[in-house]
């Protein structure tokens, strides 16, 4: 065994004892005992800390949101996104209540009048092509989506930040990150196919049927960034180009709904080590997320139903992840609180 390993299985056992040895049965913290463990690790740190708390909303808009994939129209995704920064939107009223701050990427939004001020600009044009009649997007497109995506992390975000969030914005987005599910991981279309902004009845079996269409339209993927070229959103790409960046720097990812885990998807495909420093924040309603979440092995902190995307998932989480860290970095050992461990003493022979 190398050295580093000792020196890793040395630091599990370091954290296991520390866990088992706070002033409860051992276990008694369920999940809570699992995400220490994580965090602790992701830090390589007994003492781990959340710095500067950061959810990224990446937003644009889709060429395939012109046809019948949505209950919202396309405009819609312009509008929200003023929402974001004028303050009212949920994820601005779940952050602030948890002191995370809020950034929005413009990624590609077709705009009815002039850009407005506050975004991160990494604008790639007025949405994708519609990948019913080719690829959403270029190769070198997707490169730069990428590279745009590391560099809000890189440029934008906090140094000092230990924890970021991601979250999306875009009409349309959860038939690309069906396609991109089905393309990477081989479920069926109709599996990972859900009904988005709410469609139900004839509009959800139109919408399988179009997107049945476009996959049968595109020969099958090679790898990640052909998948996100093919059916990929300028937002789903550089979200994927961050949570790599964020990978890359050491911070904990805390991970949204169906499109960021479709994003997170294609980065485990790049990065496959990136999965270590991922917190999945919930299970969200649509159907795809159990089958997608499911395929990596994710057990995600909630299951609330909900749907809404914009790092929202990340927010209402947040509290938890913070109660594994108070909880292992201040809750009293035995030794410290003079409390039995119920565990008889070694005797002398």
């Amino acid at each position: 065994m190398s050295a580093t390993s000792t020196n890793q299985q040395t630091l599990n056992e370091l954290i296991q004892h520390k866990i088992d040895n706070k002033t409860k049965p051992r276990g008694a913290l369920g999940e809570l005992e699992a995400l220490a463990m994580q965090l602790c690790l992701i830090q390589q740190s007994l003492e781990p800390v959340l710095v500067a708390p950061t959810i990224i909303v990446f937003a644009a808009d889709h060429g395939l949101a012109r046809e019948a994939v949505s209950a919202y129209p396309r405009e819609v995704s312009a509008q929200m996104a003023l929402n974001i920064l004028a303050g009212g939107a949920g994820i601005n009223v779940l952050s602030n209540a948890n002191g995370i701050e809020v950034m929005l990427v413009d990624a590609g939004i077709d705009w009815p009048e002039a850009k407005p001020e506050g975004t991160i600009d990494h604008w790639m044009g007025p949405g994708t092509n519609s990948c019913l009649a080719g690829d959403a997007m270029d190769a070198q497109t997707v490169q730069d989506c990428l590279e745009a995506g590391r560099n809000v992390v890189e440029t934008n975000v906090n140094p000092a930040c230990t924890i970021l969030g991601f979250g999306e914005l875009g009409i349309g987005n959860t038939s690309s990150a069906s396609l991109i599910m089905s393309a990477l991981t081989g479920i069926a279309l109709v599996d990972c196919v859900g009904p988005g902004t709410g469609l139900v009845g004839e509009g959800l079996a139109k919408k399988v049927e179009i997107l049945t269409e476009v996959q049968a339209a595109h020969k099958a993927p090679q790898d990640a960034y052909e998948a996100l070229a093919m059916f990929g959103g300028f937002e789903i790409a550089q979200m994927t180009g961050a949570m790599l960046q964020a990978y890359a720097t050491g911070r904990i990812l805390m991970i949204d709904g169906f499109v960021a885990s479709a994003a997170f998807l294609a980065a485990t495909k790049i990065e496959p080590r990136i999965i270590d420093n991922a917190v999945f924040c919930h299970q969200s309603g649509e159907p795809g997320h159990a089958r997608l979440l499911n395929y990596l092995n994710a057990r995600p902190l909630l299951s609330l139903n909900m749907r809404l995307g914009e790092g929202s998932g990340c927010a209402v989480a947040y509290p938890i992840i913070e109660s594994a860290v108070v909880f292992i970095r201040d809750m009293a050992s035995f030794d410290e609180a003079g409390v039995s461990t119920g565990e008889p003493e070694a005797q002398d022979a």
